[in-house]
């Protein structure tokens, strides 16, 4: 056999296909079984338990959460949309002259 220097673009390639093999077989080798089929109970499943209480204190603050800062959300999206308005008609309500835009 002769010996010859392997590239590391070459032992990464291996390094991938070994990984590759090596998560394949295990899976193929659990999907076959020589266990025979077994047969299922007759007898139904017993009925899932009730859910609990539709809103506990803390669902209740998480949906108030929600609210609030969908109103936020939508507040700040009102705003913006009168001031691009505001600037397209030409109004300087909010932008004074000789004022910079960036807050203070």
């Amino acid at each position: 056999m002769s010996e010859k220097m392997i590239s590391r673009r070459g032992a990464f390639s291996l390094l991938g296909l070994a990984a590759a093999v090596g998560f394949a077989v295990p899976t193929s080798v659990l999907m076959t079984s020589d266990a025979e089929a077994q047969a299922q109970p007759t007898a139904p499943a017993p009925p899932a338990p009730a859910p609990a209480a539709p809103a506990t204190s803390g669902m209740e603050r998480r949906q108030e959460r929600r609210a609030s800062r969908t109103e936020r959300r939508q507040a700040r999206r009102t705003g913006r949309t009168e001031r691009r308005e505001a600037r397209r008609k030409g109004d300087k309500i909010y932008m004074k002259a000789g004022e910079t835009t960036k807050q203070k």
